[in-house]
């Protein structure tokens, strides 16, 4: 069985026992994280779209929260000697999905 949920502004396709990273959310590791924006299941004969998702969630444990790898953001102009060069590293989150497909 999987699901599609939606969190951070992302979409992500999801299996029970998956580690899936997304934005940061808050809470320490081993805490419950409960998905309520579902936006389709399926087990491979049947999917549930819409209104038939109604009350469906899908529960994760928070494993860690870090930072991601370095994303390099350069910029030039070329014959002006403008150079600019900055690094960022984004907090993710690591979820074990641990349930789908329980009611609220």
């Amino acid at each position: 069985m999987f699901a599609v949920i939606k969190t951070g502004g992302k979409q992500y396709r999801v299996a029970k026992d998956d580690v899936i990273v997304v934005e940061k959310l808050d809470g320490k590791a081993g805490a419950a994280i409960t998905f309520k924006d579902v936006l389709m299941t399926g087990d491979g004969k049947t999917l549930k779209l819409g209104k038939d998702l109604a009350g469906v969630t899908v529960t994760g444990k928070l494993v860690e929260t870090k930072k991601g790898d370095k994303v390099t953001v350069f910029k030039k102009r070329r014959r002006n000697t403008y150079r600019r060069k900055i690094g960022h590293r984004q907090t993710e989150s690591h979820i074990q999905i641990t349930a789908i497909g329980g009611k609220e």
